[in-house]
């Protein structure tokens, strides 16, 4: 074992002795005292195997997030010192930064805000006042959906100890909940402002916290290890939703046509699927669908166990205006021409059946020319749906 090696495993030992003190609160400052060397030294891939090694066993998530952030305030002058990403303004990690750098100075114009109620009095124009800064800073959370969607994918394919990034993900979902917290608050004419205090407190710490460590840990360590063109297209797919305050430059767009092609696979522009596949999910969708193209040809419909209107393989190639009763065929002749001419894009009725509440939709098809290229059918049984109250979240799920 080399040297390097050796100090390298001594430090992440001790990092990981020194996280233990703190999360339980056992000798913290002499651990402190002991490990000041590992603590000066560290690096954002200390932190980031450290978070993979404590998630991989299995610690109670709320604790170990709490004691994440009182480590990495041991580690405060450390992270501060560490470099940031060596980014260009409109590369993947320029527009992060740039949008990062937004945050900041509306966090601080806010502040003002904040500091005027407290001292000045709970006015109604300060409190719309208010209620208008929370509003723009929920627009932040799509800068966390494309860190989850586009980043975090490519992070578990290049990084062995990615599970840092599962944590981080439940931070932002804190950001989230104070977020909703604050415009519950908002909505009363005159909100509690000890209430309020608290929840901005919250919000505001764990923005700052995830912006350093996107600057110090995230994203250094991210263009040091993954290809600066595997970057280049996650910027590229960073347009839906798009950034909040600073977007992708549009010339990074994709052309889903020129994707790299998948033996045996169908290129579907957002993923790969073979046949086997493609029928499996058009099967399984809680839907019925009948595809009818520009010429007006049925071309397929999807044939679930409980299809809702029957079909046969004899429809396949029919026009679609001899698939209905001479009552209602005039009806379809004017939803297929508004659909053609542009006028309309969807025509939705809702029917009794059997005892069961249908809606049947059709959708206008158009290709990226805007040019109309069929309808698509959908009927569905939406009993279930019109009974639903309140919520049934993923985590009551048994």
């Amino acid at each position: 074992m080399s040297e390097i090696t050796r100090h390298s495993e001594k430090k992440a030992n001790e990092l990981y002795r020194l996280f233990m003190a703190v999360m339980h609160q056992k000798d913290a400052f002499q651990t402190i005292h002991d490990t000041r060397e590992s603590v000066d030294n560290a690096v954002a891939h200390d932190i980031i195997a450290l978070a993979d090694r404590l998630m991989q066993e299995g610690h109670p998530l709320p604790q170990l997030k709490q004691a994440m952030n009182k480590f990495l305030n041991v580690l405060g002058d450390t992270l501060r010192r560490l470099p940031g990403p060596q980014h260009s303004a409109d590369s993947l990690s320029g527009i992060m930064m740039q949008n990062n750098e937004e945050l900041i100075r509306r966090l601080a114009d806010f502040k003002k805000v904040i500091r005027q109620l407290n001292h000045l009095g709970t006015t109604p124009e300060l409190w719309d006042e208010a209620r208008r800064r929370v509003k723009e800073l929920a627009t932040y959370e799509a800068y966390y959906t494309l860190k989850e969607n586009v980043l975090f994918p490519s992070v578990e394919a290049h990084w062995p100890d990615f599970r840092c990034i599962q944590m981080m993900w439940s931070f932002h979902d804190e950001i989230r909940a104070d977020l909703k917290t604050l415009e519950a608050l908002l909505q009363e004419p005159s909100p509690d402002l000890g209430a309020f205090n608290k929840s901005i407190g919250s919000l505001f710490f764990n923005l700052y916290n995830i912006k350093l460590r996107d600057e110090k840990i995230l994203l250094p360590y991210m263009e040091a290890t993954i290809p600066t063109n595997t970057l280049d297209k996650l910027l590229a797919d960073c347009h839906d939703p798009e950034f909040p305050f600073v977007k992708a430059p549009k010339n990074t767009r994709t052309n889903k046509q020129h994707s790299f092609p998948v033996e045996g696979k169908i290129n579907l522009g957002t993923g790969y699927l073979d046949v086997s596949q493609l029928i499996l999910l058009f099967e399984h969708l809680p839907v019925d669908i009948t595809f009818v193209d520009a010429q007006d040809k049925v071309c397929y419909y999807s044939s679930p166990p409980h299809r809702i209107f029957p079909r046969s393989k004899a429809v396949i190639g029919r026009d679609v205006h001899l698939c209905h009763p001479p009552e209602s065929v005039h009806v379809v002749h004017r939803i297929v021409d508004a659909f053609r001419s542009g006028k309309r894009d969807v025509a939705s009725f809702w029917i009794d059946k059997k005892g069961r509440k249908i809606l049947i939709q059709y959708f206008a098809l158009r290709n990226e020319k805007k040019e109309y290229q069929g309808v698509i059918e959908v009927s569905q049984d939406i009993s279930f749906h019109r009974s639903l109250e309140g919520q049934q979240r993923l985590l009551d799920w048994e």
